[in-house]
């Protein structure tokens, strides 16, 4: 049965099969040349071999039609895990001769699910067709795939045709970055080295001193930034416009990704890197992320490609761990000893007595993330 299967298809993609009206054509022709044998009747001669020769054009024509049309494919947009991607495709038809009854299909992984196909009743001569369809994503991953095959039993029907065309497709699919409101991990980054750097944050909550300028209320400022000796002066109120200094601290968060890992810890780690990222971006710090295979990198398009196809166990580049404290994310528990002084650490484990860990690590302070649990709010509660 398969070798029969296997049989089948190589002959549509490299000749043509007949479909079911052209096999009981052939029967027809086989049967009309036995009775013209047996009978030396001229007219059955003509009978099967008129019918010898539709079947001929008609195994003829299909490819003939497949062979003028070409297939382009415009950029796929990236996106974020569990959003849809965009795939559009072109179909050229450069002769002067309309294409009719064809079928596309386009051979996408199988991680991303089934091969897509369409039917294309009618193409113009010297026209386009385009194709426009969605696939859902639930992984990150940098996904490549190149064949499309167009299929056509057109014009007679009697024979089914199909060939392959090689159009390369890239779909990035990014980590998604998880929308955390606040963060202990970050915030408390190097407080064993200095108090005296402060963030904006900071001095948004301050009530008075560092005031840049005075301007208009507006609704949703906090009474306390109210100037009341301006205010009642131009019988309006005026809030203090506080200055905001930043010490433009470094952040750098390590994705362990030389160790061995669970693939589930894994793909959290990798969202947990990216949250972390952006969320020190938003808090105005000069954060970078650092793998093995890649060492430091900083800028949010190369963060997030490198995070899609960052993978466990991966060669790693002969590059040391900068010596400034960091957030390292890690299965391998053992690895936390080697962390600088003032670091952070976020441990992936099934369950929070699964891993003993090194009384060296007491110096420093982390999370154990529980793979049973809701990432979000774990990455927000404070440190251990």
């Amino acid at each position: 049965m398969k070798s029969s299967y296997f049989l089948t298809d190589w002959l549509e993609n490299h000749w043509a099969t007949p479909a079911f009206g052209g096999g009981l054509l052939a029967v027809l022709a086989v049967c009309f040349f036995g009775a013209a044998t047996n009978t030396m009747a001229g007219w059955l001669y003509a009978l099967s071999g008129v019918i010898v020769a539709l079947l001929a054009w008609g195994a003829i024509l299909p490819a003939r039609s497949l062979s003028q049309l070409s297939v382009t494919r415009l950029p796929i947009a990236s996106v974020s895990a569990g959003d849809d991607l965009t795939l559009e495709m072109s179909v050229h038809n450069p002769s002067r001769v309309a294409k009719t009854l064809l079928q596309l299909w386009d051979l996408t992984p199988h991680v991303l699910g089934k091969p897509q196909q369409t039917s294309i009743e009618f193409i113009l001569p010297q026209g386009d067709y385009r194709w426009t369809y969605y696939l859902s994503t639930q992984r990150r991953g940098i996904y490549r795939w190149q064949d499309v095959q167009l299929r056509t039993g057109s014009p007679l029907g009697l024979f089914w045709c199909r060939r392959t065309q090689t159009v390369a497709a890239k779909a990035i699919v990014y980590p998604q970055v998880l929308p955390l409101t606040q963060c202990p991990l970050v915030d408390t980054l190097g407080q064993e080295d200095t108090n005296t750097v402060h963030s904006d944050r900071r001095y948004q909550a301050a009530a008075e001193g560092v005031t840049k300028t005075l301007r208009p209320y507006r609704h949703g400022d906090p009474t306390r930034l109210i100037h009341w000796r301006t205010s009642a002066r131009f019988e309006e109120f005026k809030v203090r416009e506080l200055e905001i200094i930043t010490g433009g601290e470094e952040v750098i968060i390590c994705l362990d990704s030389a160790s061995a890992w669970d693939e589930d810890n894994f793909e959290r780690a990798a969202i947990a890197a990216a949250s972390l990222y952006f969320y020190a971006s938003h808090c105005q710090h000069n954060v970078k992320l650092w793998t093995a295979g890649t060492g430091l990198i900083h800028g949010s398009r190369t963060v997030l490609e490198t995070l899609a196809a960052v993978e466990a166990q991966e060669d790693s580049i002969p590059i040391a761990l900068p010596s400034v404290p960091l957030i390292w994310l890690t299965q391998n528990v053992a690895t936390l000893e080697r962390l600088p002084e003032g670091s952070r650490w976020v441990s992936f484990v099934s369950k929070t007595g699964d891993a003993v860990y090194p009384l060296s690590t007491q110096r420093f302070r982390g999370l154990v993330i529980d793979s049973d649990q809701p990432l979000p709010p774990q990455l927000q509660r404070p440190l251990r």
